[in-house]
């Protein structure tokens, strides 16, 4: 390998985060529930439809967090708990096969249906594991059908995708034993088709995507499966992929132009592509990459960034921002801490960044006070307020519904976060 392409190997040094202190905190919590991962999985899933079993709180919330409007037909809804239903006037499994029969009816194109709890069918003790068992063997081979809980009473929002997944990965059929690749996570098809296509240029055909575009395309799995995460909240996902045989390759996740190369080469080594081979694929986009992250660096140098708990995508954002763009992360929150797949994230942090794992938003809000962080990353419910302290936030969620993964989202990435800096400066001119 040449000397140019040992340069764009990352290297970790004595103080990374690995083996830092965290601060675990148990209180009041500001997340959205699990409900809102069906806004970017109903787009994926193209044959899906995602049936919300719950209240008109969580209809209301999916129609607004969504922006649909009321004439159009997105790929989910929300089967209404009434007060009929919990007075037990009516016998709700009985309701619920009566509404997705008239859905299935209506809807011929859907291929594969999630029955989605809610923190309303669960307080209520409604078995949508069964219900979906039962409305299977109805409906199967035209229709499968699936539940997982999107509840937010103990998760946050990201867990929503990680639950989908999850439910996915006993459907997934056995692999021939031939090696194969599998990349986890749900990305823009855009983002999607340019992994593909360099994963591809690097020689690894077996390849797959989970979850796939299509409910009949559910790749295989086994044994000789790699796969690589490219979210870091698929932490059940992964788990479950693990008990079929598969092996995870440990890498950085692809944001940014090093975690995206890094990421890139975890595939390469398990695949034996000859680095000669990997240069030449990887070189200009990772170029490219560099110079889009560059043009942001003087705007970004030398700031300092607070991450409250929300996505589960704190620590690689951190390793971003800090390493690529020259930023000071003071405190990275993150709702869990999964420290195997996030070592090389650890890795590669500034040894004076504080962790922090889950979330007393009291105890936190005064930490921030006190730091004056230059930008603040935070969930809607708190950013409108610090705002009004004269802090300048980023929401995070933004953050999930933007194509940020890949090379050429790297400069995206990066000008996310000088936007609230312009916008700070422009309200104080």
């Amino acid at each position: 390998m040449s000397e140019v392409a040992l340069a764009h190997r990352p290297t970790a040094s004595a103080a990374g985060c690995a083996d830092a202190p965290i601060l675990r905190e148990r209180g009041q919590r500001e997340v959205f529930c699990g409900l809102t991962g069906i806004i970017w999985l109903h787009r994926k899933i193209q044959d899906a439809f995602f049936l919300i079993v719950g209240s008109r709180t969580c209809a209301h919330l999916m129609q607004s967090a969504a922006g649909v409007m009321i004439f159009a037909e997105p790929r989910f809804a929300t089967a209404i708990i009434e007060d009929r239903d919990l007075a037990g006037l009516a016998d709700a499994n009985d309701e619920l096969d009566k509404v997705v029969a008239r859905l299935i009816e209506r809807r011929p194109d859907i291929r594969l249906l999630f029955l989605v709890g809610s923190c309303p069918s669960e307080v209520i003790k409604l078995d949508l594991g069964r219900a979906a068992q039962r409305l299977d063997r109805r409906f199967a081979p035209g229709v499968r059908v699936l539940n997982y809980s999107g509840s937010g009473i103990e998760t946050t929002f990201t867990q929503g995708e990680d639950a989908c997944l999850a439910a996915l990965v006993p459907q997934l059929p056995a692999a021939d034993g031939t090696p194969s690749l599998l990349v986890v996570g749900t990305l823009a098809d855009v983002v999607e088709d340019q992994l593909r296509r360099i994963l591809i240029e690097l020689g690894i055909e077996r390849l797959a995507f989970l979850p796939p575009r299509r409910a009949g395309a559910l790749p295989p799995v086994g044994p000789a499966t790699r796969f690589l995460l490219a979210q870091p909240f698929l932490a059940e996902t992964a788990r479950l992929l693990e008990t079929r045989g598969a092996a995870r390759l440990p890498a950085p996740f692809p944001l940014g132009a090093e975690g995206t190369l890094a990421w890139l080469r975890a595939a390469a080594d398990a695949f034996a592509v000859d680095p000669r081979r990997f240069e030449a694929v990887t070189e200009l986009p990772f170029e490219r990459a560099r110079r889009a992250v560059a043009r942001w660096r003087p705007e970004l140098a030398g700031r300092s960034i607070f991450f409250f708990p929300d996505s589960q995508l704190e620590v690689p954002l951190a390793r971003v921002l800090a390493r690529e763009l020259g930023m000071d992360p003071l405190e990275v929150g993150t709702p869990y801490l999964h420290r195997a797949h996030l070592a090389a994230e650890l890795d590669l942090l500034p040894k004076s960044t504080r962790l922090s794992e889950g979330q007393d938003v009291d105890r936190q809000l005064d930490r921030c006070r006190a730091a004056r962080p230059d930008i603040v990353v935070c969930g809607l419910g708190l950013a409108n307020p610090l705002e009004a302290e004269g802090l300048t936030t980023k929401w995070s969620i933004e953050l999930v519904f933007t194509p940020i993964q890949g090379f050429e989202q790297a400069g995206d990435l990066a000008e996310l976060f000088a936007r609230p800096l312009r916008r700070r400066a422009r309200l104080a001119v």
